[in-house]
């Protein structure tokens, strides 16, 4: 399986944002939803970095477009594409981050970089397995698992400071 990018390897990022946009496209119009402007915009927004971003942060690059958006317009196209599996909300951030495996079942587990905010989309079966096996054991049905991990990436590591 090929790596796929991330905040602290070098890459094209330009790369990410179009294959972003041309799997959302594929999707919505395999699931038959419509892939608006404005959510198209939205979803490039949020894959423009390794950062997730906030919803009012969202509507003020809107704006800064010369959308004239308001707040349940941003919210809207964030469910739709969290809904769509396009997009992930991180609820410790409150931010939402593009899903790095859209189309595939899997659990949302990410790496949260304390010191620089960049956030890496992990793959882990034996994981989500676990998880799921232990809430069963326990008489508990999973719906939606979320794994949020905070802890410092390995560009953070090798600067000063950072312990």
């Amino acid at each position: 399986m090929l790596a796929r990018p991330t905040p602290y390897r070098p890459h094209n990022h330009d790369a990410c944002v179009s294959q972003a946009l041309a799997d959302a496209r594929i999707i919505c119009q395999q699931q038959n939803a419509r892939l608006t402007p404005i959510r198209e915009r939205v979803l490039e927004l949020i894959w423009r970095s390794h950062k997730p971003l906030g919803a009012y942060d969202v509507l003020a690059e809107l704006a800064s477009d010369g959308h004239n958006a308001a707040p349940p317009t941003v919210y809207r196209a964030l469910d739709f594409l969290q809904q769509n599996g396009l997009v992930h909300r991180i609820a410790s951030l409150n931010a939402f981050i593009g899903c790095t495996y859209p189309g595939e079942s899997h659990a949302g587990m990410f790496l949260i970089c304390r010191a620089c905010g960049n956030v890496l989309e992990l793959t882990a079966p034996d994981v989500s397995s676990e998880v799921r096996k232990a809430a069963a054991d326990e008489g508990f049905r999973t719906e939606n698992t979320t794994l949020e991990i905070a802890g410092l990436c390995p560009l953070c590591q090798a600067e000063p400071g950072h312990d």
